[in-house]
């Protein structure tokens, strides 16, 4: 399998993306996957589907399947006597497997991963390198988690006291959904009282932050280095883009998609694309917009008269 732009002789590609037709017409691929409307554009024999992308998805996996487990316990492993364990599940080197901790059949367990006194793993579910899960914990059937994932630690909780501030323990957990996969570092705080809670088949990338009680909806995707957080809800099959961030204690709909950069700062009620920021300009327009920003502000303080919006040519006439 390769892309367009590289496939040779013996190799299958796919287009799915409209900006990379123009590659299409010269690639060398043996076989492509494509909707119907570029068939014709095809110099090779064609697999037609409505979602391309989604059937060679499902054809890498036939041809690349995931390796085989070798069921039973590393030498090197420790694992205490109340933990229960399938005689199906493969727990790896240097893994450490808490008191009641339950694996369940024909889960992966890799090097070096933590499991936490009573948590609970569910059948089929990997477990990568160094993953960590806390105590309590709870991942349902098919759950993903790469190198370096940390679910479970203590939520950012704090009661101010004085000039202190006083640790809140935090007693929740989290539980996680069937089909869900966890990126590299991502971590996943446990709940302060109740759990955080991510539903069955959400995604989530690499170095994301989720607070302790958020809520995600079933299906719901987000990119790398967004923080969501603490008792933030986002609903079933949204989008976030990489690189957002989520004041506490919103609500966010289910169907919402929220560009990449974005500050969410309050509830979303209707489903819809979402942005806000500013997009990358050359240096000296940024400077000649951050300068008119200044004048604006500068203006309202003049006149003791904020302006509802800077995209008002014929007030800044008059009030000039």
């Amino acid at each position: 399998m390769a892309p367009l732009s590289s496939a040779g002789p013996g190799t299958l590609s796919f287009l799915s993306n409209p900006k990379l037709a123009s590659q299409l017409q010269h690639t060398r691929a043996s076989a492509v996957v494509l909707d119907p409307r570029s068939a014709a554009a095809c110099p090779a024999p064609a697999l037609l589907s409505p979602n391309p992308h989604a059937l060679f998805a499902r054809i890498a996996g036939l041809l690349y399947p995931q390796a085989p487990l070798s069921p039973g316990i590393h030498a090197s492993a420790v694992v205490d006597r109340s933990a229960q364990i399938d005689a199906t599940a493969e727990i790896g080197a240097h893994a450490v497997i808490g008191a009641h901790a339950m694996i369940a059949a024909r889960c992966l367990i890799g090097p070096a991963c933590l499991i936490g006194a009573e948590a609970h793993i569910g059948p089929d579910s990997r477990l990568a390198a160094r993953v960590t899960i806390a105590q309590r914990v709870q991942l349902g059937a098919r759950v993903l988690l790469h190198p370096g994932a940390v679910i479970g630690a203590d939520g950012f909780g704090y009661a101010r006291e004085g000039a202190n501030w006083l640790k809140v323990p935090q007693i929740g957990s989290v539980r996680i959904g069937d089909d869900v996969e966890i990126g590299a570092n991502t971590t996943v705080d446990r709940g302060a009282i109740d759990d955080t809670v991510i539903a069955e088949g959400a995604k989530l990338d690499n170095q994301i932050q989720i607070g302790h009680n958020v809520q995600i909806g079933a299906h719901t995707a987000i990119a790398a280095c967004t923080g969501i957080s603490g008792s933030t809800r986002i609903g079933a099959r949204c989008m976030i883009g990489g690189g957002c961030g989520f004041a506490g204690h919103i609500v966010i709909c289910d169907d919402v998609v929220i560009t990449g950069m974005a500050m969410v700062s309050h509830s979303i009620s209707e489903p819809g694309v979402y942005s806000n920021g500013i997009p990358i300009e050359p240096a000296r327009r940024w400077r000649r917009v951050v300068a008119r920003l200044k004048l604006l502000a500068d203006r309202d303080a003049r006149t003791g008269k904020p302006t509802d919006s800077v995209d008002e040519p014929q007030q800044d006439q008059d009030d000039e």
